[in-house]
């Protein structure tokens, strides 16, 4: 039941699934229509700044010249199609050497509404185009459509080849004149009267799917007017196939489509999941050990990300024991990872920014200095740089998480046995490293020396702490592996925190696959935890976050293929809750909303009580 309860809230994070999911990577800007483009604040420019892969204008003949306007009572001397369009649209081509958009390879597809008959308007267009045949002639990087009163089909070979048709669903072509067909376009209402909201009623989606797959088989491109204008509905569209995108709101679309290959991912294989045997799972029995992962950035968007990316389960997904933690900082709603990683390291609130201190800059000890008392030891891991906001809370006091040099020199103060990261470059300016080989730490500098080092150990190594999608591989499983093997002999026990960093880095960075990657990385690891606390009964697991990242939420995915689409509100934190999942004996006391800073209370908590029963 707490399982099942666990995926409903989740999936309540997702929109509704969008029909069947597709990797839409080949949507950008270039499949973007902008309708009515010249009711705009600025025609053609919008669209040309957002890179539009088509653009429509209405037009009417009168006295010899066309002019741009919906209503005949719109008409202004100044609206021509010259001044609006062809003109600008000459002047870009021959500025860019015969491209329409200097930096991509596809043309721009101009569709022309003919408000005025075609007997009246056509004469004037083609005479106003062939100006410019390198342009809009065969072969040319504009392609004119033209739409609204278009002669009957028999007639278009009357016309240049140059100039193409808006075709209808339905209506039998010949051959010949399919060939002067540029684009088929229709009435979206034509076939569902759906609001762009939820999902089109799977017998309106079969009418559509069936027209569009007619049209495609007419070696044709589709495009359909009418349609809802929202995320949701333009998500719809590329599931289903339609060529282009209709909007009014350029700006938006653009902004959707131009960020389609960071948005979607699908994973090519999920990876193998732990079976815990939720041992004293649910006692409150002895706590020798803790294990603290921390998943920067992690939220439970970013959590069913990785679920529907591994085909709809995850390590962390088998733990029973779910709380959730409220991440505000001491003065603002909106914490970042020094202030939420010192809440959780001290126990104590404090400024964003600030590592170690509380909120008048006073040193606040966390969990690696207090439970020196006991003869309990320490590690520190993170798959970024340990000079960073997260590690640094665990063994630093600096009021700004920028004083990086400092930090590092803080580590001679508050040592811990084991450190495993990235930041080489300010232990060794501030010759923290000679100090602690002159205290017999061994001092490792590249990660393949791992399996060498003997506690007590620093092993800093920035190449090794690259994204996933850039070649890390396993550090995080092998680091952990590492540092509990050396730790678990020690009689009193030991805590350990590790860092997923870069789970965060992908959410500013707004990027789905970064992201995804960086939470399946995360998973295997807590995966090795899990096993651990099963080995021996009385390990405790926590895995929480400092915060989300990105205002991330699910459009769309696909269980089935590890298939995911998402999208971000915010290229910095969000102030939602994050989740806290425990495993292990006292993993009960994790359930519940509390503040993050109640995560160092329990830990504490449940070494004191059973240091103090050992007395």
């Amino acid at each position: 039941m707490k399982k099942q309860l666990l995926s409903a809230l989740l999936v309540w994070l997702t929109s509704a699934s969008i029909g069947e999911a597709q990797t839409n990577s080949a949507y950008s800007p270039a499949q973007a229509h902008s309708h009515n483009d010249y009711e705009q604040t600025i025609p053609f420019w919008q669209a040309y700044d957002q890179k539009f892969g088509s653009i429509e204008a209405d037009i009417y003949a009168r006295d010899g010249q066309l002019y741009v306007a919906h209503d005949s009572a719109d008409i202004t001397p100044a609206r021509t199609l010259e001044a609006l369009y062809i003109k600008p649209i000459v002047e870009k081509v021959r500025a860019n050497k015969g491209k329409i958009y200097a930096d991509a390879s596809y043309g721009l597809h101009w569709l022309i509404d003919l408000k005025t008959p075609a007997r009246l308007s056509l004469p004037i267009l083609v005479r106003a185009l062939s100006a410019y045949p390198e342009i809009f002639g065969v072969g040319g990087v504009v392609k004119v459509v033209v739409s609204g009163n278009v002669p009957s089909p028999d007639q278009f070979a009357n016309y240049p080849a140059w100039l193409q048709f808006d075709g209808r669903p339905g209506v039998l072509y010949t051959p010949e004149q399919l060939a002067h067909v540029g684009l088929i376009s229709q009435d979206f209402t034509h076939y569902t009267r759906w609001n762009g909201k939820g999902l089109i009623v799977r017998k309106e989606q079969a009418k559509i799917q069936e027209v569009i797959q007619q049209v495609h088989r007419q070696g044709k491109k589709i495009r359909f007017w009418a349609t809802p204008d929202n995320v949701n509905t333009w998500k719809s569209l590329m599931n289903l196939g339609v060529d282009y995108i209709n909007t009014d709101h350029i700006a938006s679309l653009g902004h959707f489509l131009s960020l389609r290959q960071t948005a979607e991912y699908q994973s090519p294989t999920p990876h193998a999941l732990y079976q815990p045997t939720y041992r004293n799972n649910d006692s409150r029995s002895r706590v020798k050990n803790v294990i603290l992962l921390i998943g920067d950035g992690m939220g439970l968007a970013q959590i069913y990300a990785g679920l529907t990316a591994n085909r709809g389960d995850l390590n962390l997904a088998k733990l029973l024991n779910i709380g959730f933690s409220k991440t505000s900082a001491a003065d603002t709603y909106i914490t970042d990872s020094a202030a939420g990683a010192t809440a959780m390291a001290t126990g104590q609130k404090t400024n964003n920014r600030a590592i170690g201190v509380d909120s008048t800059g006073k040193s606040l000890p966390a969990i690696p200095t207090l439970i020196r008392k006991w003869t309990m030891v320490s590690g520190l891991i993170s798959a970024g740089a340990m000079t960073d906001a997260t590690p640094a809370a665990f063994y630093a006091h600096q009021p700004d998480r920028m004083f990086e040099r400092e930090i590092a020199a803080d580590f001679l103060r508050n040592p811990v046995d084991i450190l495993i990261g990235g930041g080489y470059r300010y232990f060794k300016e501030e010759k923290v490293l000679d100090t602690l080989r002159q205290r017999g730490y061994q001092v490792g500098t590249t990660f393949d020396q791992l399996g060498n080092m003997k506690r007590p150990f620093v092993l800093l190594d920035d190449s090794a702490v690259v994204a996933i999608s850039k070649g890390r591989k396993d550090f995080l499983q092998k680091s952990l592996s590492k540092t509990l093997h050396d730790l678990e002999p020690n009689k009193a026990g030991f805590f350990v925190m590790a860092e997923g960093a870069q789970i965060d880095y992908g959410g500013h960075a707004n990027n789905t696959q970064y992201v995804v990657q960086e939470m399946l990385d995360f998973d295997r690891t807590i995966g090795d935890a899990i096993r651990f606390a099963d080995s021996n009964g009385e390990t405790l697991v926590i895995i929480t976050a400092d915060h989300e990242t990105g205002g991330l939420s699910l459009l769309d995915g696909d269980l089935k293929r590890g298939y995911i689409d998402g999208n971000f509100s915010t290229n910095d934190h969000s102030g939602i809750m994050v989740p806290v999942f425990a495993y292990g004996p006292h993993s009960l006391d994790f359930r519940g909303v509390y503040e993050n800073t109640e995560i160092q209370h329990k830990i504490m908590a449940i070494l004191q009580k059973y240091h103090a029963t050992d007395k």
